[in-house]
């Protein structure tokens, strides 16, 4: 795993290799837009983590915003609930590559690696 881009103090973390993964993402998208981190009932385990761009005008008061090098991660405060110290990270590996999500929150995953119970 590679060194987390902000200091622990983060409720979302994210190494560099994800940071730049998303930042190419949203680069494709053509647009300004920010991530949208959270969980959502449902998966193998009870739930499971959703990720998507959104504008950024979309962000509510209650909203937990992370500042990544003027890239944003928000999250609502329900889903930081369950979520919060989550490390985000990327493998380019063949098998089992993509997006991986560390939540010390968790007290069970699934080997989808998307699903988890609290």
């Amino acid at each position: 795993m590679t060194q987390a881009t902000q200091p622990q103090q983060r409720g979302i973390l994210m190494t560099d290799t994800a940071l730049k993964h998303v930042l190419a993402l949203r680069e494709q998208q053509g647009q300004d837009l920010c991530l949208r981190v959270g969980v959502r009932g449902g998966g193998c385990s009870g739930m499971s983590y959703t990720m998507d761009f959104e504008d950024a005008s979309n962000i509510r008061p209650d909203d937990q915003v992370f500042d990544y090098e003027g890239f944003k991660v928000i999250s609502d405060p329900k889903s930081m609930l369950y979520i919060y110290g989550l490390m985000l990270d990327y493998s380019t590996a063949l098998i089992g590559g993509g997006f991986k999500f560390t939540n010390p929150n968790a007290s069970q995953t699934c080997g989808c690696g998307t699903s988890f119970s609290a």
